[in-house]
């Protein structure tokens, strides 16, 4: 039973988590061979205010670009 937990920042649309999910679960099934019935993915949004990274606030931050990390 496959299961991922990811965290990110709040601000991902429904559309966009349901775009996660649906591709997450693709990869498991082609890399691994595993049944997407038995896959369980959580996503849980954690306020930037509550997020560090590189020494600093994610909040004190400028957003990033689409399509960059």
């Amino acid at each position: 039973m496959p299961y991922i937990n990811l965290q990110i920042t709040k601000g991902a649309t429904r559309q966009q988590k349901a775009q996660i999910v649906k591709e997450f679960t693709e990869t498991l099934v082609k890399v691994l061979g595993k049944n997407p019935q038995n896959t369980h993915i959580v996503i849980q949004e954690i306020e930037r205010a509550d997020w560090g990274h590189g020494g600093e606030l994610v909040a004190d931050k400028a957003p990033a670009s689409p399509g960059k990390a």
